[in-house]
């Protein structure tokens, strides 16, 4: 149970994944009156007094993008004009991260954009899951902590006995990746490959090799996030060309925008294990055929809010999933 008079709020990103984490901590979610007005902008306030109160918000910035980020941002300054003493926002997935530098002239750092955002609207903490690239925990002017569902799949997957864990090899689909990679195989105690990926100047990713030994071997692809899918299932062919058995994927981010369906229906895939980040879309959901497995980060999310409210580490977080 939460002290010194708090409260979560869940807006309309992940409503579900909110609730889970308010009965993870035996509380009930604060109310939120949203509406949209006839122009299509957006009201967001609490219909309850905050002031004084230390605030968590949850609410993932992930599609409609602009829609839920605004949505946050207003009820951000809603909180803070009604005095609000502490506002946490928990944002399971960060949109806008991959645009974290300027890869050619005149391009945006949009995620740096949306860190002064966060900050301008009154947050005072930020907590997100596993953002795309690491250095962007830099860009924010407010306390910022980046958890990882690393950890948590991997225990996951270290205790689904259907995965014979002694034939595998994890896979790093981009040299990008290898830490995140390292972090999954030294839990299952498991060699590494590596992708070495190209993009061509369609942004489209082709396979150049493999550094390791894949043949015969089941292989478990780690991600941060899976989009339209192009990139996994690439590298999850150019694994079976070179004598890969079962090909698995985990990632922590399904953002799965078309033509992520067709693609992942296919049936490369013999598991795929993603978080509840972002509410799964639809026709995943209703596709059994697709070997989805959705892991819930509500327990991690609790732990941190409880380790924010009682003043002590946000890292241990991840103590249940230690073995």
């Amino acid at each position: 149970m939460l002290k010194n008079n708090a409260v979560v709020y869940a807006l309309s990103a992940n409503v579900e994944l909110a609730q889970k984490v308010a009965d993870n901590l035996g509380v009930t979610l604060g109310k939120v009156r949203l509406s949209h007005f006839p122009s299509g902008e957006v009201l967001a306030c609490p219909e309850d007094t905050v002031r004084g109160k230390q605030i968590f918000i949850i609410q993932s910035t992930c599609p409609p993008v602009n829609e839920n980020l605004m949505e946050c941002l207003i009820f951000i300054d809603a909180l803070r004009r009604s005095s609000a003493k502490e506002i946490n926002v928990v944002v399971p997935y960060y949109g806008y991260a991959r645009q974290d530098r300027k890869s050619k002239p005149r391009e945006p750092i949009s995620s740096k954009l949306v860190a002064d955002l966060f900050s301008t609207a009154g947050a005072d903490r930020i907590v997100t899951f596993d953002l795309h690239a690491a250095q962007i925990q830099g860009f924010f002017t407010c306390i910022e902590d980046d958890l990882s569902a690393i950890p948590f799949l991997g225990h996951v997957i270290l205790h689904d006995e259907s995965i014979d864990k002694s034939n595998l090899v994890t896979v790093s689909p981009d040299h990008g990746g290898v830490n995140r990679a390292r972090r999954i195989a030294e839990k299952l105690n498991t060699p590494i490959a590596i992708i070495d990926k190209r993009r061509n100047a369609s942004y489209q990713p082709e396979v150049m090799n493999i550094i390791g030994d894949v043949k015969g071997k089941d292989c478990l692809i780690v991600d941060d996030m899976v989009d339209t899918a192009g990139s996994v299932t690439a590298a999850a062919q150019a694994l079976k060309d070179n004598g890969a058995k079962d090909v698995m994927l985990v990632c922590t981010h399904p953002v799965l925008s078309d033509p992520a369906y067709e693609r992942l229906s296919k049936g490369i895939f013999k598991h795929i294990f993603v978080t509840d980040s972002i509410p799964l879309p639809k026709k995943f959901a209703e596709d059994k055929s697709i070997p989805i497995h959705v892991c819930s980060l509500a327990p991690i999310i609790a732990n941190a809010i409880t380790a924010i409210n009682s003043d002590t580490s946000v890292s241990r977080s991840y103590d249940m999933y230690t073995d």
